[in-house]
């Protein structure tokens, strides 16, 4: 694996390999896991080379302590990528990403995206979102882009921005790994205990209920019920309601429409979110 800071270096490099073959892309911000190595499995049965970012994207924290908490594990992410057979780490300062600043007067017109669930939790943070992985696609061009499915609103608003730019880029998103027991793999996990990741397999729980009771006549009696799977394992929930899979809009009756739950919520200062989709 060639571990490039430059983008000069990075992109005179790629501009060779895109003759022999298409490109995919898998950004991240470290501390991986299984997650993350399975984005890269997929990149490399669908592309000749494989590029994966870490960058810790200041811009979509919206609570600065958030930032100044996330892990960081560079060395151990770096033996994880070279053993998952990734060909190029691109590890950039956030001078390179952003040389002129921030620039918080980029926005982007997300619509419906960026004011429910984690847009209205989180305000600002998929502008933050946007912003830097328009940027690495600037950088990088790939042919292929490869997400996870636990991000599943971050996944809809990546696809908003391809539309938005008009690129050529196509999106794959893959299925979300879970640990024993349900709980989704996250670099938030790091920061929970033992006893605490037994109490957050209720996530899961609560997803399950809800798959197993949405096409119910009172949609509010399941997710009542479900939040409270949740509070009785120590959550301080956020949000967890139906919506339309394919534009988040809330629902409180199924009329036989793809359905995603999704739910965020504390556990003490950590903030999980999950999500299962209702096939139909």
């Amino acid at each position: 694996m060639i571990i490039f800071k430059k983008i000069a270096a990075l992109q005179d490099t790629l501009n060779r390999q895109r003759e022999m073959g298409m490109i995919g892309f898998v950004p991240t911000m470290g501390a991986l896991h299984q997650g993350h190595l399975q984005l890269i499995e997929a990149s490399k049965r669908e592309n000749h080379i494989t590029v994966a970012s870490i960058f810790i994207n200041p811009s979509q924290f919206n609570d600065p302590k958030d930032f100044q908490k996330y892990p960081v594990t560079l060395e151990k992410d770096i033996e994880s990528l070279i053993k998952a057979g990734c060909d190029i780490l691109f590890l950039p300062s956030q001078e390179e990403v952003y040389p002129a600043g921030l620039n918080e007067n980029v926005h982007f017109d997300l619509g419906q995206l960026d004011r429910v669930f984690e847009g209205k939790f989180r305000p600002g943070h998929f502008q933050g979102v946007c912003r830097v992985v328009n940027r690495l696609l600037d950088i990088v061009k790939p042919v292929n882009l490869y997400m996870g499915q636990k991000d599943y609103q971050q996944c809809m608003v990546i696809k908003k921005l391809l539309v938005l730019t008009g690129r050529d880029t196509k999106l794959h998103i893959c299925e979300t790994v879970r640990e024993p027991g349900g709980l989704a793999m996250s670099s938030r996990n790091m920061r929970l205990s033992e006893e605490e990741k037994i109490s957050a397999r209720a996530i899961f729980n609560a997803l399950q209920y809800c798959q197993q009771y949405f096409k119910s006549d009172n949609l509010a009696r399941v997710q009542q019920e479900a939040k409270e799977m949740l509070t009785q394992n120590g959550f301080r929930i956020d949000y967890l309601e139906f919506a339309h899979a394919l534009d988040l809009q809330p629902i409180d009756k199924w009329k036989g429409e793809p359905v995603v739950v999704l739910v965020a919520a504390f556990l003490d200062d950590v903030r999980l979110i999950d999500n299962k989709v209702m096939a139909v």
